[in-house]
């Protein structure tokens, strides 16, 4: 190999680690924030280290595990990602998940013991989740699970024990599990577009498992339910006005389903830029809901 591509250029560096992919997981810490009541005062640096963390850094790493031990699969379904396409050359990809995960253990000691233990987790389901021998992605609903906790639920966790120091209000966690498991919807609408490449290299996704049409009515009724049981729970904490606002987001959200289950395949990222969005900003009503009176 020529010392011209000896190493990959910061382009496909960029590239492995999916921007696009990080605003969840940083929406989710936010929403941890300000679940928690407490404001920036004092605490910036914590806010700026868990944004950065659980983006950039930590869901960064994700996708680098990703791609290297899905590379195979990424050759039939997107030969032109970094690693098939041969810009992250040799066995880059792998150096580079090891060395974003060394850095994000490194940034990690600044959010305290809580923000640590959950990046350890954070950063241990993530490698469970794409490399052998566990390779959690195989099973739909092991890996779907494992990626909706780290997508939404313990990034909103971690930002709520981050603020306080301590362990979360239990409504916190109800809500942060309620929209996490919701999150297995969307991670299988995300599945949609690696069907072939996944069938062909023993992934059995749910879009697999159950067929697309199954799978996206499935998707469907994993992000209706929760967000059912958070309009309930919201009613019954005296926040009529929020649950309002989830109530007529979920509504949306079904005529926007109706459009997704009569093309899912075809659908599912138009969906993904317009019911998700809806739901994540849903998230975010629910957190401002959650903000308690500070007891002395």
């Amino acid at each position: 190999m020529s010392a011209t591509v000896a190493r990959p250029a910061l382009s496909a560096c960029l590239e492995l680690l999916k921007p696009v992919t990080w605003f969840a997981p940083m929406w989710a810490f936010s929403c941890g924030v300000v679940s928690s009541g407490l404001g920036g005062n004092g605490r910036w640096h914590l806010i700026v280290a868990g944004i950065l963390l659980t983006g950039p850094l930590v869901c960064g790493t994700s996708q680098a595990i990703n791609d290297w031990y899905d590379r195979h699969v990424d050759a039939i379904n997107e030969p032109n990602r970094p690693i098939p396409s041969g810009r992250i050359p040799g066995d880059w990809g792998f150096r580079i998940a090891v060395m974003w995960t060394a850095l994000s253990l490194a940034v990690a000691t600044i959010l305290g013991p809580w923000g640590f233990a959950a990046t350890v987790l954070g950063l241990a389901l993530a490698w469970a989740y794409s490399a052998p021998p566990l390779r959690l992605k195989r099973d739909g609903w092991l890996g779907g699970i494992a990626c909706a906790a780290c997508y939404e639920g313990l990034p909103w966790i971690t930002g709520a024990a981050v603020m306080s120091a301590g362990a979360p209000d239990a409504r916190v966690l109800l809500m942060a599990g309620l929209y996490s498991f919701g999150a297995i919807g969307i991670m299988t609408l995300n599945d949609f577009k690696a069907v072939e490449g996944d069938r062909r290299t023993g992934i059995n996704s749910l879009p697999v498992t159950l067929g697309v049409d199954r799978a996206a009515q499935l998707a469907c009724a994993l992000m209706a339910v929760p967000q059912v049981a958070v309009v309930g729970l919201l009613l019954s904490w005296g926040a009529p006005w929020h649950a309002a606002a989830i109530a007529a987001s979920l509504l949306a959200q079904v005529a926007l389903m109706r459009v997704l289950l009569a093309s899912p395949r075809e659908k599912a990222p138009w969906y993904n830029g317009t019911g998700t969005t809806l739901y994540v900003l849903g998230m975010l009503v629910t957190a401002f809901a959650l903000r308690p009176v500070v007891l002395p």
